[in-house]
C-alpha cells in the first residue's frame, strides 16, 4: 500500500472499510454526515464508488473484498488476508482517531480487534445476523468494537444483555425511499407501457452472484414471457463488471430475444416501476420491500456452503422482510426449490393476486415506518463520541 493513508496533519482521521455495495451506501451517508459535523476530517480505508465520491482514499478497489459463501472464499483467502494485514499495519502506523468497519464481519471484526487491542477506537456498523444464527458472536463483536451500530430494532437488546455498547440507528434506505412510491410516474420516466406486466430481475450486485444465478433468472424470465407475452423485464446492474457478466449469461442462454432491459444502477427505479420483483436474498430484499413492491426471494449457493449455512440457521426465513415482520410475508424459494418453473409460478401467483399485493403494501409500509430514523446523523454522532470528539 504505497504512500500514507492520511495526508492532512491536524485533520480528524477516520478509517473505514466497506466490503460491498450495501456497505458503500452506508459509508457514503456516514461520511457526508461526519463532514457536516466536523470542520476538518479525512477518510481512508476501502470503499466503493459512493464513498470515493465522498473523498475516501481507498487503498484497494472494493471489489477485491466482494466474495460470497464459505466455499467461494477459500480460493481468495490468501489475498484477503494479505490485504487485511497490510491495511492493519498501515493503520497502526498512522493511528486513526477511529476505525469504522461497515458490515463485512469476516474481514472487519478481525481487523477491529487487532486495532482495538493496540488502542485504536473502533466501531462496527451493521450487526451481523446474530438473531438468525451464531448468537455467540455477540461477545466476539463486543471484543472487537467499542460500539456497535444496529440497523434493526430487535438487535440492541441482544448486545445490551451482553454488556456491549450499542446504538440503534435505523436503516438509511428507510429515509431515502419515499413512504408512498409512484409506480405510474416511474413507468413513464422509463418509457414503459402503463398496463403491461413489468418484472424486476435482481440476481445480485456481485459478479460471482451473476455467474451463479444469472441463468436461473433468465430462464425464469423465459417462462414468464411465455405466460405473459407483453411482459417487460428490468435488470438493474450495479457495476460495469456485473453488466458484462449478465451479457455473457444472455449469450450463453441465447436469450437476446427476451424483452429484457438492463439498467446501469437505478435499482430503485426498477423496483418501483415493477409489478413483482424476483430478487436474490440480501439487503436488496429490504430495498424492494421499502418500495412496496411484491417480491419472490431466491438464492443458490454451492452445495458445501449451503450445507454449512443451513445447519446454523436459527430462523425459518432468510429474507429480511420475512425476518423483520416475523412472518412468511413473501415466498422464499432457495437452493433445490430455486428452479425456473417454481420461480415463474411464484412470481405469476403474486402478479395475478391483487388482494395479496394490496396486503403486502400495508405490511411493507408498517416496516418502513419502524426503520425510518436519521440513520446517518445518529451513526455520525456515535462515531464522533467513540473518537472522543
Amino acid at each position: 500500500m504505497p504512500g500514507p493513508l492520511f495526508k492532512r496533519p491536524g485533520a480528524l482521521k477516520v478509517a473505514l472499510v466497506a466490503g460491498e455495495a450495501s456497505g458503500d451506501l452506508l459509508g457514503a451517508h456516514l461520511m457526508a454526515a461526519l463532514k457536516a459535523r466536523h470542520p476538518d476530517i479525512e477518510f481512508a480505508g476501502i470503499g466503493g464508488p459512493r464513498m470515493l465520491a465522498q473523498g475516501i482514499n481507498s487503498v484497494v478497489p472494493q471489489e477485491r473484498l466482494a466474495v460470497r459463501g464459505y466455499a467461494e472464499v477459500l480460493s481468495r483467502l490468501p489475498e484477503l488476508l494479505r490485504i487485511r494485514r497490510r491495511l492493519r499495519d498501515a493503520l497502526l502506523r498512522q493511528r486513526p482517531d477511529v476505525f469504522v468497519g461497515i458490515d463485512a464481519p469476516d474481514f472487519n471484526l478481525g481487523l477491529e480487534k487487532a486495532l482495538k487491542q493496540r488502542g485504536v477506537r473502533t466501531v462496527h456498523y451493521v450487526s451481523p445476523s446474530v438473531w438468525a444464527w451464531r448468537p455467540e458472536r455477540v461477545q466476539k463483536i463486543g471484543d472487537a468494537a467499542d460500539r456497535v451500530l444496529c440497523l434493526f430494532p430487535m438487535e440492541p437488546p441482544l448486545y445490551e444483555a451482553a454488556g456491549v455498547p450499542v446504538t440503534f440507528v435505523g436503516h438509511p434506505l428507510a429515509s431515502e425511499i419515499p413512504l408512498e412510491p409512484k409506480p405510474a410516474q416511474m413507468r413513464e420516466r422509463l418509457s414503459l407501457p402503463a398496463h403491461a406486466p413489468v418484472f424486476a430481475l435482481m440476481p445480485g450486485s456481485r459478479v460471482s452472484e451473476i455467474d451463479y444465478m444469472g441463468e436461473l433468472f433468465v430462464e425464469t424470465a423465459r417462462r414468464l414471457v411465455a405466460r405473459y407475452p407483453d411482459a417487460q423485464f428490468l435488470v438493474p446492474l450495479a457495476t460495469r463488471a456485473t453488466l458484462d457478466a449478465f451479457d455473457k449469461v444472455l449469450t450463453r442462454q441465447k436469450a437476446w430475444d427476451l424483452p429484457i432491459r438492463k439498467l446501469f444502477g437505478h435499482a430503485q427505479m426498477a423496483m418501483v416501476a415493477s409489478d413483482v420483483a424476483l430478487v436474490k436474498s440480501g439487503t436488496s430484499t429490504l430495498e424492494v420491500a421499502l418500495t412496496k413492491t411484491p417480491m419472490v426471494i431466491t438464492y443458490k449457493l454451492s452445495w458445501l456452503t449451503y450445507r454449512l449455512v443451513k445447519r446454523k440457521l436459527k430462523l425459518p426465513w432468510v429474507g429480511l422482510p420475512n425476518i423483520l415482520l416475523g412472518d412468511s410475508v413473501v415466498p422464499e424459494l432457495l437452493q433445490y426449490d430455486a428452479t425456473p418453473d417454481k420461480l415463474a409460478e411464484a412470481v405469476a401467483a403474486l402478479y395475478d393476486d391483487e388482494a395479496a399485493k394490496k396486503a403486502l403494501v400495508a405490511r411493507f409500509t408498517a416496516l418502513h415506518e419502524s426503520l425510518r430514523q436519521d440513520t446517518a446523523g445518529l451513526a455520525a454522532d456515535a462515531v464522533l463520541a467513540v473518537a472522543k470528539c
